[in-house]
Parts: structure tokens; sequence; C-alpha cells
């Protein structure tokens, strides 16, 4: 896997305190998502401080941007989230084993 993969962008997207605590508020607010405003309000961000964050999370392939009017609402990609937890999981309780140095006792 590659730094540019889908799960190494989706982690290092996630790998801002900004972007994690924007993150885990749209996954609270589930499929409906939230306005942008509302997202600046929750956490209190400057709205260029947020747009930047947010179209990071987008470009990580994590966030989906719906406009309605003049609003433009937010909400967790869920497929993707779970393919890189996938990701994370994948060989989980696999096994692994220790290499020791020779000579080691």
């Amino acid at each position: 896997m590659t730094l540019t993969s889908p799960p190494a962008r989706a982690l290092a997207a996630l790998g801002h305190d900004a972007r994690l605590s924007i993150f885990r508020l749209l996954v609270r607010a589930g499929d409906a998502g939230l306005r942008v405003s509302d997202i600046g309000a929750h956490l209190g961000l400057a709205p260029s401080t947020l747009a930047h964050h947010l179209s990071t999370l987008v470009d990580a392939g994590l966030v989906l941007q719906d406009k309605q009017g003049r609003e433009v609402f937010n909400r967790v990609d869920f497929p993707a989230m779970h393919r890189v937890l996938g990701f994370l999981t994948f060989e989980c309780c696999s096994g692994v084993t220790a290499l020791c140095a020779e000579g080691a006792a």
C-alpha cells in the first residue's frame, strides 16, 4: 500500500485534532449530516478554517457534501469509513512472531 492510498489519505486527514473533531461530530450526526454553520457553532471554528478542514476530509473521501439551496450539508461517507476500519483490522489477531536477534537469549 502506498502513501497515496485511500486508507493512508484518510488516516492522514484524521491526524489533525480539528479534522478529527469534525469527523466525530459528523459521525454522531448520522446520515442527516450537519450544515457548515452548525459544525462551526458546535466546534467554535472560524468559517475559513472550517472550510479548509472540510475540504481535506472531502478530498480524503471521508465526508460527502450535498448542496441544498444555499446550505451545504456535510455527512460521513460511512462505507468509506468502514473500508478504513476494515483496512486497520484486516489482520487483527492473525499472530505475529517476534524475531529475536541472533545470539540473544
